[in-house]
């Protein structure tokens, strides 16, 4: 017995929602009552704090149902604590299934209650009205109960309860035609007979469901917050007519008040600190931002306050209709054309009035022939202008502020005034704007934030100064750069001349921590540039957004003169060129540290090399050292191998020797026997550029790092169950979409995609990986929802390839809808399906030193219970985020692998 004394006091004939006495008493153990009604230990209270129990915790999984039948006076706790995990007794729950029908009223004084069915005597008149309902089943009870058993003290069973819960619900009869239905629970024999129909309608109707194991342990214990969670769901399905439960629609919304447009009638309430407040499709507390005007609501009052508040639909109430405003009438009325018919509405004083900005204007602003849009409630018979909203209007006006947006594409741009109230007006395309006396070119140097003023003539912005300076980006060509400034041609073709601020941003496609060196300035062909200045008409930022450059191959040289750093050539069509090198022409031949010193050695009559240059000026200088293509052929007689490179050129290269020298990766000793038709090459010369010198052949291979040594440019990474080591210092580095990045960017776990020449990395991209839940997949495609974003479709039809443990299939017939997976493309651009293998249990606890989910074993033999949570693991209920946080014990949560790595925890 428990050392809680828990007595009830008795009810009135009042309505339950004035009073927060329960039929779930506090304590621990069994029953324990007064022998007669009386003031219980825990008095009534009408103030909403008594429905704040400090044993339920914000995330609690009943948190939702127990402060709402809290608030509906159907349970209360007792000295700020609910003790959600205590057992139900079932005089307990008749108790609680009576004040949740609303039939309190028609209580009696207990003297019919059956003399064989033992309760307190407080429960009397609850046992009496129960039978009279037909809650209970009198002798079915009494043939359930032991001899020396307590009814009323029996600890109440979930398919005893799945009986009440449906009777109450009225649904008896559908209960009595599914008995003979399947429940479809591994225990189902464990059910009793006559409850098989009522398990079938509580499961039907979502009231509850199974335990682990799909079963439905009918003779579990129920504990308060079960009996909590399964009255409140079921009061979906039941009008029981608490007075103090008010359903309606959202008319007034202020810090601290709400009033509902409900049963006819407005009903107003005080929200504070203590009020929660939830939404009908979630069982996670949300805030008082979910509350928006002429939405549906439920609200429950505490003496004027608001104790539990439930957005039943967001949609908002209303209907717009527009039209052009043709005069205002007294006696508050409007009168409109609406499809070439005069309609008048009339407004009161709740009817707001707004401009096409959404800011509040007066009635007297209104200016007929403006175009207006009417929003009406759809609540009530008077269908009552709720707003009043300009849609577009002549305006000529001055103002000042700061911009908000510009919208090129609709030539718009938003402002916003010191009580932040925020306008938008188009304009024209020869509207003047100012900065620092100096007239700007276009509305795409005008950045967010500037202070400006400007003047609205006929709706169009035809000035604008900004008054305080701004960053602020601009086009042109870059004419000359040097590390103090910057020459440009702006969109307009004037010259301008800016400073440089110190350490300016260099963004050029394809190079990795670009620098002043790289830009091409010429005054014919520089690089086309977006620059970004700041107040100080200093550049912070310089984006190459193209280059006019011209690439020439093929070369042969005739001349070259190092004191003029004069160069002729000859091409393939015997047609002679002139260029000049400078010191900033770059320049590549074989070798890791080349200079244009080093290159001009190597310029001697007939050398092979190519060019790309602007005008005359050579930008950079390659003397030919290899030949990319792919292999033809091999003449082992005439030694000789025959390539076709990328622009559809055969070529020719001789070797010297019994065989060339062929380097291959992951093969130790290649020769021409391993080298196929079609495999894409690289011939590298000699230096006399006359003889081959080594046959590299590109293999791209596909591996997951395991570490990164930045300071040796160096990577450990396996494929195909094999580790190894290679540098990339010479390889050009790129992210998943392309762009460039730095060694530092390549972390350990990531896939990536190496092309190696040879045995060198030329290339490393970081492979994209797509973790979600398959949508749809046939024979072409697959459609996934993945962790974040919108669904995705990827197509097949270059080769598939599933993973699911140790099973590899290259086709999606063993794919469902159910599978988690993780999909990214192997090098030769097939899809890669990796099944996640998914854990079913229970979660005990988060141990946030080790950054680990606990979960509880089947069996003690059973160590895989610690699983390490990453920053990356997706946890989530459907498409709710979660925190691990938020998990909670006992919690049914499925957990995905891609190997041994936790990638999602699913919460059930």
């Amino acid at each position: 017995m428990s050392s809680y004394k828990r007595t009830f006091r008795r009810s009135t004939k009042k309505a339950v929602s004035t009073m927060l006495v329960t039929a779930m008493c506090l304590g621990g153990g069994a029953a324990a009552f007064a022998d007669q009604a009386g003031t219980p230990a825990a008095t009534t209270q009408s103030s909403v704090s008594s429905l704040i129990f400090s044993d339920v915790k914000d995330g609690f999984w009943a948190e939702k149902h127990i402060y709402k039948l809290a608030a509906e006076g159907i349970i209360l706790g007792d000295a700020g604590k609910f003790r959600p995990a205590d057992s139900v007794t079932q005089q307990e729950a008749i108790t609680m299934a009576i004040r949740f029908m609303n039939l309190e009223s028609k209580l009696g004084d207990g003297a019919g209650a059956p003399a064989d069915m033992k309760v307190g005597n407080y429960f009397k008149p609850y046992l009496e009205l129960a039978v009279q309902q037909k809650l209970i089943d009198k002798t079915e009870e009494v043939q359930a109960t032991g001899a020396k058993e307590s009814w009323g003290e029996k600890k109440a069973s979930r398919e005893w309860i799945a009986k009440i819960l449906v009777r109450a619900l009225g649904r008896d009869t559908e209960a009595k035609a599914a008995a003979g239905a399947s429940t479809g629970f591994a225990d189902q024999s464990s059910i009793t007979s006559s409850a098989r129909g009522y398990v079938n309608v509580a499961v039907q109707l979502d009231l509850t469901k199974g335990v682990e194991g799909n079963k439905f342990d009918p003779l579990g214990k129920v504990t308060r917050a079960q009996l909590a969670t399964f009255f409140s769901r079921g009061s979906e399905y039941v009008t029981p007519g608490y007075s103090t439960v008010y359903e309606g629609i959202v008319t007034e919304l202020t810090d601290n008040k709400l009033t509902l447009f409900a049963n006819g009638k407005l009903k107003s309430f005080t929200l504070d600190s203590r009020t929660v407040y939830f939404t009908k499709d979630s069982e996670v507390k949300s805030t008082k931002n979910e509350l928006q005007l002429y939405t549906k609501v439920l609200a429950v009052d505490k003496v004027g306050s608001a104790a539990y508040v439930e957005v039943r639909d967001p949609k908002q109430q209303l209907e717009q209709t527009e039209g052009t405003l043709l005069k205002k009438l007294s006696g508050n009325r409007l009168v409109m054309l609406i499809n070439n018919d005069t309609v008048t509405y009339t407004y009161d004083a709740n009817t707001s009035f707004i401009d096409q900005n959404g800011n509040s204007i007066n009635i007297d602003s209104l200016t007929e022939n403006s175009t207006v849009v009417v929003q009406r409630e759809t609540f009530s018979a008077e269908k009552k202008p709720v707003i009043v909203q300009v849609k577009s209007a002549i305006v000529n006006k001055s103002g000042s502020g700061t911009v908000d947006s510009v919208n090129l594409t609709d030539k718009t741009i938003r402002f916003k005034d010191a009580s932040g109230n925020v306008e938008t007006f188009k304009y024209s395309d020869n509207f003047v704007m100012i900065y620092q006396n100096q007239l700007l070119n276009n509305a795409g140097e005008i950045q967010t934030g500037a202070s400006v003023k400007y003047t609205v003539e006929n709706s169009l912005i035809t000035r604008l100064e900004i008054t305080q300076g701004m960053e602020r980006t601009v086009t042109g060509t870059l004419l000359d750069v040097n590390d103090k400034f910057i020459s440009f041609s702006n969109a307009s073709g004037k010259a301008e001349i800016k400073s440089l601020a110190d350490k300016p941003a260099i963004v050029i496609n394809g190079i990795a921590e670009a620098t002043l060196d790289d830009l091409i300035d010429d005054e014919n062909g520089g690089d086309k540039v977006e620059l970004t200045i700041n107040p100080n008409d200093q550049i912070t930022k310089i984006v190459v957004t193209g280059r006019q450059s011209e690439q020439l191959s093929d070369l042969s040289v005739v001349k070259y003169e190092a004191k003029y750093k004069a160069l002729m050539v000859v091409d393939a069509s015997k047609k002679v060129h002139a260029f000049t090198l400078d010191d900033k022409t770059k320049v590549e031949y074989n070798s890791t540290t080349p200079t244009l010193s080093g290159a001009e050695s190597l310029l001697s009559e007939g050398r092979k090399i190519n060019v790309t240059h602007i005008g005359d000026r050579v930008l950079s200088l390659q003397v030919v050292y290899k030949y990319d293509g792919t292999f033809l052929s091999a003449d082992t007689t005439a030694k000789k191998i025959s390539l076709l490179t990328s622009s559809g050129k055969t070529v020719v290269v001789p070797y010297q020797g019994t065989a060339p020298s062929i380097e291959l990766y992951g093969k130790g000793s290649a020769t021409l026997a391993d080298i196929k038709v079609g495999d894409p090459v690289t011939a590298i010369l000699s230096a006399n550029q006359d003889a081959l010198q080594t046959l590299a052949v590109k293999k791209a291979v596909q591996f997951k790092v395991v570490s990164v040594n930045t300071a040796n440019s160096r990577i450990r990474a396996t494929a195909n169950g094999i580790t190894d080591d290679f540098y990339v210092d010479q390889a050009a580095l790129f992210a998943d979409n392309g762009g460039a990045i730095k060694v530092a960017d390549i972390q350990a776990g990531q896939t990536i995609n190496v092309v190696f020449n040879g045995r060198t990395a030329s290339s490393v991209q970081i492979v994209k990986l797509t973790l979600g839940k398959v949508l749809s997949v046939n024979g072409t495609s697959l459609v996934l929802k993945p962790f974040a974003g919108a669904q995705e479709t990827f197509s097949l039809n270059s080769g598939v390839k599933v993973v699911r443990g140790t099973s590899v299939s290259t086709g999606v017939t063993s794919l469902t809808t159910s599978d988690h997976v993780e999909v990214s493309k192997d090098t030769d651009g097939s899809v890669i399906i990796q099944v996640l293998s998914p854990l079913e249990r229970k979660f005990q606890r988060y141990d946030g030193v080790s950054k680990e989910i606990i979960v509880y074993r089947p069996s003690l033999t059973d160590n895989n219970y610690r699983f390490v949570v990453t920053p990356e693991t997706y946890i989530h209920q459907g498409d709710t985020t979660l925190s691990v946080q938020s998990l909670q014990e006992n919690d049914k949560i499925v957990l995905y692998f891609n190997g041994d790595k936790l990638v999602e925890v699913e919460k059930q």
